[in-house]
């Protein structure tokens, strides 16, 4: 052993790092719902502050990402400035203080780009956590834009070839980067970027609107779009392709997630839809077994892009450290994807899958199917 190094300090074991955040999480929501009934605060200070000092120790989200897409903070001042003297958006809209706005600048021609508002990271209020109550939904959209919607953005920016000329359905979908970014680069026909939180939506519709100009000729709408709740007859299987990212993760959705894919994805043998999930724990291993349970088939799809995995090996090895608390587990997003064959929904799950190959026959209704892949009609 080299005596010039020095080991590196031990790390608790993961569940006890689990168990000790999740205790510190519900001290501090403990507090809020008494701070909420209490009496007012003293005079010159804030009711929350002594429950924002708890946050530190804890982490409500992944600090970092695979900072795939560049993109900077933008001063709301110079966001509405520049709406100003634009026929897209309405500045009046974007006054709030609990706002930010980050400027993306995107892979896929020299002047494209995207203006996304999001709500404050300290922003998170009980509000929130009453209107998940209400609508039986989580609050997840509200908090940032998580590490996997970026990933599906970058991956979708590179195949763009796949969405020309569709319909397009971002399912939860936080604040939209996926389905804009989808809008803004592939010439679809139409883009609906959907989430079951109202508030969500309500910051969905300010992005469409600030970047209106972006999209060309593409349709792209904002719609409240609850899984567990019956669908509207005029979008039943009416999709061509399906995005999610990291909607897996709360166990209780997973049937209803399931049923919805299958009600709203059209009836064709080249629609399709393309999830990027972590795994986190066993959630995604039980999204497998609803799908199983919905005589859905599945296999999995772990290296799907050069660029992304490379980053996940040196986060992993710790060869680089700008993301230093990155876990496998929880940070780094598998990507299935369902395609529809005779009625059936196919779920697919595959270690590798390269750009164009032989897929092995299955039984579909008894039937005997092979279907070729290519980089033309399915995404890879």
């Amino acid at each position: 052993m080299d005596s010039s190094s020095s080991p590196a300090p031990p790390q608790a074991p993961a569940r006890s790092r689990g168990t000790s955040n999740a205790s510190q999480r519900w001290s501090i929501l403990r507090r809020a719902l008494l701070a909420r009934s209490s009496s007012p605060a003293p005079e010159g200070t804030c009711r929350d502050q002594h429950i924002k000092d708890g946050t530190n120790n804890i982490s409500r989200k992944a600090s970092r990402g695979f900072n795939l897409i560049e993109c900077h903070s933008l001063p709301i001042s110079q966001l509405k400035k520049s709406l100003e003297n634009s026929s897209s958006g309405n500045e009046n809209d974007l006054g709030c203080q609990k706002d930010v706005c980050v400027y993306y600048k995107l892979p896929c021609g020299s002047s494209s780009k995207l203006n996304l508002v999001y709500r404050r990271e300290d922003s998170l209020e009980l509000n929130d956590m009453e209107a998940s109550n209400r609508y039986n939904i989580d609050t997840t959209g509200l908090v940032c834009c998580w590490p996997s919607e970026e990933v599906l953005a970058y991956y979708c920016i590179n195949h763009s070839d796949v969405f020309r000329a569709k319909k397009v359905l971002e399912l939860g979908s936080g604040y939209g980067l996926a389905g804009l970014v989808i809008a803004a680069c592939t010439n679809a026909d139409e883009v609906v970027i959907s989430d079951g939180n109202p508030q969500v939506v309500e910051y969905i519709q300010k992005n469409i609107s600030i970047n209106q100009e972006t999209f060309g000729e593409t349709k792209v709408k904002s719609m409240i779009l609850h899984w567990d709740k019956e669908q509207a007859s005029e979008v039943l299987n009416t999709f061509d392709i399906i995005v999610a990212s990291d909607c897996t993760f709360f166990k209780q959705f997973h049937e209803s997630l399931a049923r919805t894919v299958k009600s709203l994805l059209k009836h064709s043998a080249t629609s399709q839809a393309v999830f990027l999930s972590p795994k986190r724990g066993d959630s995604l291993d039980k999204f497998l077994g609803i799908i199983k349970e919905n005589e859905l088939s599945c296999e999995l799809i772990e290296n799907y892009d050069p660029t992304v995995w490379n980053l996940h090996k040196k986060y992993e090895a710790g060869d680089d450290r700008s993301w230093p608390n990155y876990d496998k587990e929880h940070c780094y997003p598998l990507l299935h994807y369902s395609v529809n064959l005779e009625l059936d929904i196919g779920w697919t799950f595959q270690k590798f899958f390269p750009f164009s190959m032989e897929v092995p026959t299955r039984q579909f209704k008894g039937i005997q199917l092979q279907t070729h892949l290519s980089s033309s009609d399915r995404l890879p």
